[in-house]
């Protein structure tokens, strides 16, 4: 933990406040996606997405739902609709349809964690890293799917859902509300890790130190090597040796 650099603090006026020495190689918050990151993804999602679509008769292809992976769930649903006077309230029975199938589907189909999550999770924060969670998903499927992989309990120090804040990725809101949660204060000392382009846009606009795109969910390595990154991982199993200095 050698590299020091200055660091100019701009407050919210713009103008310039102090400067604080940061090392900027030292994580304290490591902010991880779910589906497709820490969550194993069997195609539940773009599934429902097309079940619901299909069941209101819009036209959609796999490619728009490919490009929504990683949004806000019901931001995503309002901009697969076409143009129309009745679009919001078009967005919602969808959105609703949406919630339904996507629940049936974790139900039969079962909730798995990535390989090596828990081990991860345990790791970083035997460190002192907090780890926390985001998600596209709304706060009733997020519980759903924390139940069933029993991570309710003090597994995480935070998890902030699509509904938690004003606006989904890649707008950074969600990253800012996990340092919140957290107590982390600068965001040089962050991590943001998920599977998907938008994840990645998200932690770019927040100006983290590290954003990781992982190989294990939506989007491939050409897709995500095209999205701003500092690494592109195999799975989030290499996290720790990116961050831990032993």
């Amino acid at each position: 933990m050698s590299d020091i650099v200055d660091v100019k603090v701009v407050e919210a006026d713009g103008l310039m406040n102090s400067q604080e020495s940061v090392n900027v190689t030292e994580a304290k918050l490591v902010v991880f996606d779910m589906a497709g990151t820490t969550v194993k993804d069997h195609g539940q999602v773009p599934a429902a997405f097309a079940a619901a679509l299909t069941d209101h008769h819009i036209e959609f292809t796999a490619e728009q739902i490919r490009n929504v992976r990683g949004s806000s769930k019901r931001q995503a649903v309002l901009d697969l609709l076409p143009e129309s006077p009745d679009r919001l309230r078009r967005a919602d029975l969808v959105y609703d349809s949406f919630r339904e199938y996507l629940a049936r589907k974790y139900s039969v189909d079962g909730v798995e964690p990535i390989e090596d999550a828990e081990r991860v999770f345990k790791e970083l924060r035997r460190e002192g890293i907090h780890v926390a969670l985001n998600t596209g998903f709304d706060r009733d499927i997020t519980e759903l799917l924390l139940k069933a992989l029993n991570w309710q309990n003090q597994t995480v120090d935070g998890v902030v859902c699509a509904d938690d804040v004003r606006q989904g990725r890649p707008a950074p809101f969600m990253i800012f509300r996990a340092m919140e949660l957290t107590g982390t204060t600068n965001m040089r000392h962050v991590a943001n890790v998920g599977d998907t382009v938008l994840d990645l846009e998200a932690g770019h606009n927040a100006r983290v130190r590290w954003n990781a795109g992982v190989l294990t969910g939506a989007h491939d390595r050409s897709r995500l090597a095209q999205a701003p990154h500092t690494h592109l991982l195999s799975s989030i199993a290499e996290l720790p040796g990116l961050l831990i200095n032993k």
